[in-house]
């Protein structure tokens, strides 16, 4: 009598916190009612998943090892469940998939409905694949959090990264003045996606130069965020993606009051340096939403987005591909090609 097996797939996963990542064969995943089934076209490397390997981030998500990695997405639709009612077997779609449920560095991918939108006609899978993660948290953090308008003045931290090449696009989308950081190599081709001001962060020093801003998105953490308030008129707002959780983020996402009480503590310096120059702190840690992304895959349709791909790599070469993301040398997004 033959036994019938079940289907598996290759798929990059994290066995062991700061261990190598590891390449294996593991079941297909199953969809619920409200979930698709996508076909992986290509997945792209943030830095978020390096945090996650060195198990940075296990207050916040405490995954379950063996996990598959990976955090963006583009690819087919093969199956639905039958709750779905937008998408159809087929469509081609982008994604960032839900806390807890990452897992794109893989043959095929589990997402929830309410996650995906369609992948913009203009852009290749490839291409596709490097703009979820990255244009979601610069959304948010522009529009929900700095509530950005037109004639503030912004500025992006470390604006050639994956974050701040889309960041500069949307704050000038938004009629917005824009300075930003990075190499001098860098300047031309920044102040081309809407940069008003390139400062070098090799030579120069942000706080000597800027004046008056309105807001700044941190993308480093460290002595950038900390000096960030020192350009900010009273009320000035930073929101981090890089730097300290905070007490109200842990509330927000249903954590524990010990974890409340850690984080109050553990942010409570920058804080306190927020307070001394009469500005606010928050910290992004970004969240799917497949709404904000069709409204960001309109952006790129429409010609007023444009994404940045770095380099793209065989999914053979992924280990390559982790080598060259983790030097940070890379401007725009390292996306790996499944198919």
């Amino acid at each position: 009598m033959k036994t019938t097996q079940n289907p598996t797939m290759s798929a990059l996963q994290l066995t062991a916190y700061k261990q190598p990542l590891m390449l294996n064969t593991t079941p297909m995943p199953e969809i619920d009612d409200d979930q698709v089934l996508v076909e992986v076209y290509a997945s792209a490397i943030n830095p978020l998943d390096f945090k996650i390997a060195q198990g940075e981030l296990r207050l916040i998500l405490p995954y379950p090892l063996p996990q598959t990695m990976g955090n963006d997405v583009a690819g087919k639709i093969v199956k639905i469940g039958k709750n779905v009612q937008k998408f159809q077997i087929g469509d081609e779609i982008y994604a960032c998939p839900r806390n807890q449920h990452m897992g794109t560095f893989a043959d095929f991918v589990a997402l929830h409905q309410d996650d995906i939108a369609p992948k913009p006609a203009v852009l290749n899978f490839t291409d596709a694949a490097g703009v979820p993660l990255v244009a979601l948290t610069a959304y948010q953090a522009l529009f929900e959090v700095l509530k950005v308008q037109a004639g503030q003045k912004v500025l992006i931290l470390a604006g050639s990264g994956g974050v701040g090449t889309i960041a500069i696009q949307m704050a000038k989308l938004a009629g917005c003045h824009v300075a930003t950081t990075a190499s001098a190599s860098s300047a031309d081709w920044l102040k081309s996606l809407g940069a008003d001001a390139v400062i070098d962060y090799k030579t120069q020093d942000f706080t000597k130069i800027l004046r008056d801003f309105d807001a700044v998105l941190d993308t480093q953490g460290g002595d950038d965020l900390k000096n960030a308030f020192k350009i900010l008129k009273s009320g000035g707002k930073v929101v981090s993606v890089a730097g300290m959780p905070t007490a109200k983020f842990a509330k927000n996402r249903g954590l524990g009051l010990v974890k409340q009480a850690l984080f109050g503590l553990l942010s409570y310096p920058i804080y306190r340096q927020a307070r001394r120059y009469h500005a606010d702190y928050e910290f992004l840690f970004m969240k799917a939403d497949g709404k904000q992304l069709q409204t960001i895959g309109e952006w790129i349709q429409q010609g007023k987005l444009h994404p940045i791909t770095d380099q793209v790599f065989d999914f053979k070469d992924v280990f390559d591909a982790l080598a060259y993301a983790s030097t940070g040398r890379a401007k725009g997004k390292v996306v790996l090609k499944m198919k």
